[in-house]
């Protein structure tokens, strides 16, 4: 599928920022709800993670079957709140409908997604929840406590009665997603934070480059480890990379069930991974807006779009399915 990539340019009516990702197919005006034309407006956190580039794929491909006019804009990093809000006056400025979110911050967009909701857009969160969780309409997502419970879990499972010693790679301090898969992983291990079981943690903003430098930082002060937690696959690759260099192997989970993240499990780079299903969180959120803009009906609350755990290494009291499921299912509808 061919989109038509626009430059971010810095006018007036445009985001006042450089850097972005503009994908539009439609030259603006407004649809009210109830219309029939549903304009839908995403906005991620980033345009480089492959996770959000599957969402916006499918997000793309989901407005074109079903008629709607689709435009994509992200954030510059992850954390970039300033950006996506730059993001969400733009799309309402071009006559959105309905804008799909995934806010970088559960509380840093806000302000912008009430201004956005006072002038009729319906606003859908997508893999991410916002707090308080009714700043938005609706929100389809994985549930990341339980994804991160069921990493703790398959790794609790396969040390069996060996103690654990983890090192916990994070994502970005005091987003919901970090939050929730760490506090997660840690219920389904049976750790609390301070825990000495934790033997080293620190954050690498879900960037495998950054991953890597902090795994290596943390193996200078010890080695005397046996698991790993990480927060995404890309920081799991990176975290690899630095259990290598040292010729360790050390038992790894991760969560994303991307097609890559699936290989990484089947070559052994990691035991395990939890994949989620951001297509099925894509298009379940146009379908809803296209819906809203025919009808004016909204929907409400929090709809899971569900995890799996993926490994060729199963574990009892650990449900779960192999690579080959997890390569012909990748990020898929489930």
């Amino acid at each position: 599928m061919r989109h038509r990539s626009l430059l971010c340019l810095v006018t007036a009516g445009l985001l006042a920022v450089s850097g972005c990702t503009v994908e539009r197919h439609w030259g603006g005006g407004s649809a009210p709800a109830g219309s029939g034309q549903a304009k839908v407006g995403l906005v991620t956190k980033t345009e480089t993670n492959p996770y959000f580039v599957e969402l916006r794929n499918a997000a793309s491909a989901a407005a074109r079957a079903q008629g709607a006019e689709f435009m994509a804009l992200a954030g510059q990093f992850d954390g970039d709140n300033d950006g996506q809000v730059r993001a969400i006056e733009n799309m309402v400025q071009q006559g959105v409908t309905t804008i799909l979110i995934t806010p970088n911050s559960s509380t840093g967009v806000l302000a912008a997604i009430e201004r956005a909701r006072q002038a009729g857009v319906m606003v859908i969160a997508l893999d991410t929840a916002t707090e308080p969780a009714d700043a938005v309409d609706a929100t389809y997502a994985t549930d990341n406590v339980a994804a991160g419970r069921q990493q703790g879990a398959y790794v609790k499972a396969a040390l069996g009665a060996t103690a654990p010693k983890v090192i916990m790679i994070d994502g970005t301090a005091g987003s919901t997603v970090d939050t929730y898969r760490h506090n997660g992983f840690l219920e389904g291990i049976g750790l609390k934070d301070g825990d000495p079981a934790i033997v080293g943690r620190d954050n690498a903003n879900g960037d495998q480059s950054i991953a890597q430098q902090k795994m290596e930082n943390l193996l200078q002060r010890t080695t005397d480890i046996n698991a790993v937690y990480t927060m995404n696959e890309p920081t799991a690759r990176g975290a690899y990379a630095a259990l290598q260099a040292r010729g360790l192997r050390i038992l790894m989970g991760s969560i994303d069930g991307g097609c890559q993240g699936v290989q990484n499990v089947r070559d052994g780079l990691y035991a395990a991974t939890v994949m989620q299903f951001p297509r099925k969180m894509a298009e379940e959120g146009v379908t809803a807006a296209v819906k809203y803009a025919r009808t004016g009906q909204k929907p409400s609350g929090f709809i899971d779009t569900g995890s799996v755990v993926i490994t060729d290494r199963p574990m009892p009291g650990v449900p779960s399915q192999d690579t080959t499921w997890g390569l012909q299912n990748c990020w898929g509808t489930k």
